[in-house]
C-alpha cells in the first residue's frame, strides 16, 4: 500500500483539546495503522445490521417463563422461599428476573454507547478511531434491541448499583485506556458470558436470536480492546500497570455481586436478605458467577495485566482455570452462532415459499 507524503511532520500538526472527560486527540497521521485493527474496522463495516429487519419481533414470548429456561436455573431454586411459593408466584419470579436481567443489558449497552463515542474522541490513533466509530453504531443498535424487547415484556428495572458504580468510574476517568479496559474488557467481557448462558439455555426463539446477534458484535468489541491494549500496556511502567490491575481487581469484586438481584427480591416482597444469602452460597450460583469471568481472565492475561494482584484475585474467586482458554476459538464461536441462526431463518423462509408454490 502506498504511503502518504506530508508537508510537515505529523508530530508538529496533531493537536489535543482538553474537556472534562479527558483530552480530545486530533491526529494528522492518517498513514500509521495496525493491520489487526483495520481488519476489525472492515469487519465492523460489513457486519452492520438493522434490528427491525434481522430480528422477527412477532415471535411469541411466554410471560410465565420469558426465556424458557428450566426451573433449576432460577437463582433461588431449592431455597425455603422457593419451596413456599405457588406456581403463579414462581412464574412471577421468572418474569421479573428476565426483565431485570435484560434491563441491566440495556443500561450496560447505553454505557457502552457513551464509552465508544468517548473512545473516538480520546484515543490517539486513527485506526482505533475508525473502529470505535463502527462500535458507536453497534451500541446504538443494541440499545434499540434491548429497549424494544423490554417494551415487549412490558416491565423494566433501573440500573443495578454495582453496574452503575463501574460505569461511573469508567466514564469519569480521563485516561483513554481505562475506558477501553473498563468497557471493552471488563463490562463487555462479563456481558458476553451472561449472553452466552442465555443463548445456550434459553428455549425462546426471540431471546436466543437477539442475544446471538448482539454477541456477534460484542465479540468484535472485546477483540478491539484486547488488540489495542496489548500494544499499549507494554509501554507503561510497572507502577502504571499495577494501578490498572488494582482497578480491575476492585471492579471484578463489584461485578461478581451484580447478579445477586437485590432489586428483584425487594420488588417481589420476599425476604431479600434470605434470598441474597441463598444466592450467594448456592453451589449452582457460585458456578454461574464463575462462568461470567471465562472471557475476562484470558483477555487480561493477553494484554499483560496478569501480575500478582490479578492472579490472587482470580484465585480468590476460583476462576484462574480460565487463563488457559483459547479466546480466539471462543470468539469465533460467538460470531458463527449468529450466522447459523441466519442460515436457518433463510432456509425456513425458502421452505415456506416452496410450500406456498406447491
Amino acid at each position: 500500500m502506498a504511503t502518504m507524503k506530508y508537508a510537515l511532520p505529523v508530530e508538529q500538526t496533531g493537536w489535543k483539546v482538553a474537556d472534562n472527560s479527558g483530552e480530545v486527540h486530533f491526529t494528522w497521521d492518517y498513514d500509521k495503522s495496525r493491520e489487526k485493527l483495520l481488519h476489525l474496522y472492515d469487519k465492523g463495516k460489513r457486519r452492520q445490521w438493522d434490528a427491525q429487519v434481522r430480528i422477527d419481533w412477532d415471535l411469541a414470548v411466554d410471560f410465565t417463563n420469558p426465556l424458557g429456561t428450566p426451573e433449576d436455573g432460577v437463582p433461588i431454586y431449592g431455597s425455603r422461599i422457593w419451596e413456599k411459593m405457588n406456581q403463579k408466584e414462581r412464574e412471577e419470579v421468572k418474569y421479573h428476573l428476565s426483565s431485570w436481567q435484560f434491563s441491566q443489558f440495556l443500561h450496560g449497552e447505553q454505557g457502552a454507547l457513551i464509552c465508544a463515542s468517548k473512545i473516538v474522541q480520546n484515543v490517539p490513533d486513527i485506526d482505533s478511531k475508525y473502529y470505535a466509530a463502527t462500535q458507536v453504531m453497534d451500541e446504538a443498535r443494541h440499545v434499540e434491541v434491548y429497549s424494544t424487547y423490554l417494551k415487549k415484556l412490558g416491565l423494566a428495572y433501573p440500573i443495578n448499583p454495582s453496574l452503575r458504580s463501574i460505569l461511573d468510574d469508567v466514564i469519569s476517568d480521563s485516561r483513554w485506556d481505562i475506558t477501553y479496559l473498563g468497557m471493552q474488557v471488563l463490562i463487555e467481557g462479563l456481558a458476553l458470558a451472561a449472553f452466552g448462558l442465555i443463548r445456550t439455555f434459553s428455549t425462546n426463539e426471540l431471546a436466543t436470536s437477539l442475544t446471538a446477534y448482539v454477541m456477534q458484535d460484542e465479540a468484535r468489541h472485546v477483540a478491539f480492546g484486547r488488540n489495542a491494549l496489548k500494544d499499549y500496556y507494554p509501554q507503561l511502567t510497572e507502577a502504571e500497570r499495577e494501578e490498572r490491575e488494582e482497578f480491575c481487581a476492585e471492579a471484578i469484586m463489584i461485578m461478581r455481586d451484580r447478579f445477586l438481584a437485590h432489586e428483584v427480591w425487594d420488588n417481589l416482597n420476599v425476604d431479600t436478605k434470605e434470598a441474597v444469602d441463598f444466592v450467594t452460597n448456592s453451589e449452582g450460583q457460585i458456578a454461574f458467577r464463575s462462568l461470567l469471568f471465562m472471557r475476562i481472565v484470558p483477555v487480561l492475561r493477553d494484554i499483560g495485566l496478569f501480575g500478582k494482584k490479578m492472579r490472587d484475585t482470580f484465585e480468590k474467586i476460583g476462576v484462574m482455570g480460565f487463563a488457559s482458554i483459547d479466546l480466539d476459538e471462543v470468539m469465533a464461536e460467538d460470531e458463527q452462532f449468529a450466522d447459523d441462526i441466519d442460515k436457518r431463518r433463510i432456509s425456513d423462509i425458502e421452505d415456506a415459499i416452496t410450500a406456498g408454490q406447491d
